[in-house]
């Protein structure tokens, strides 16, 4: 949907200006032509950019990629999207799938809601994944926090009938709004039953972040919901 004139849109992030390292901006320069993906391109083709059909999965924020790339060396038979605004993660997940050897990811540096409503054709993810969210944890950003129920329709419009939708975060108050917002989501259904999070799957990475939240006591909350 088209802003009224003059009204910027409310972003759930801030576009920080860090500097790449020598070695993101080598890995930038070298590989975006191959793993890059342009918003101004428009539609995705899945199997064109991959070179192979496969089951798809988008993570949204990745940050600077480690558990993206942990994920997809473990599903080397899968097909993983990344969408990150902030280039020196960007850089960096390039860098690392240059040195492990990971091939199956394709990558976005732009604006996830943009991607999403004219890159990602509907009806086409098997799984979308969004960790560790920015919680705006000031109640006077709340309205900031990516999670709503206009984004999660459009997530949900992405996904194909049987498709995930897992979202992880370790601020209890969120955790809870997104479960409010996805329980009342219709075309969703929470696989751990009606008002339950659900334990940490296998395949979703613990990061070092997440350990040493967890020493200090801190909780992490996964969701996982299929669409009907």
């Amino acid at each position: 949907m088209n802003e009224p004139s003059g009204r910027r849109p409310i972003r759930s992030y801030v576009l920080r200006t860090g500097r790449m390292t020598p070695g993101q901006q080598r890995a930038y320069a070298s590989h975006w032509a191959s793993w890059g993906l342009e918003h101004a391109d428009g539609a995705l083709d899945f199997a064109a950019s991959f070179g192979r059909p496969g089951a798809t999965v988008l993570e949204i924020g990745f940050g600077m990629g480690g558990s993206l790339a942990a994920m997809a060396a473990a599903a080397p038979e899968k097909n993983f999207i990344g969408v990150e605004v902030h280039r020196p993660g960007v850089g960096r997940l390039l860098h690392t799938m240059d040195d492990e050897g990971i091939g199956n990811i394709r990558v976005y540096c732009h604006d996830a809601v943009e991607v999403l409503r004219d890159c990602i054709p509907d009806a086409s993810l098997d799984t979308v994944q969004i960790f560790f969210p920015d919680p705006w944890h000031k109640k006077r950003h709340h309205k900031r926090r990516l999670i709503q129920p206009p984004f999660v329709q459009q997530l949900v419009g992405k996904l194909k009938p049987g498709g995930v939708l897992h979202l992880a975060t370790d601020w209890e108050n969120y955790a809870e709004q997104m479960l409010e917002v996805l329980s009342a989501e219709p075309a969703l259904a929470n696989l751990a039953g009606e008002g339950n999070f659900s334990p940490r799957p296998a395949h979703r990475p613990e990061t070092k972040f997440e350990q040493r939240g967890e020493r200090l006591g801190h909780g992490v909350w996964d969701l996982l919901f299929e669409k009907r």
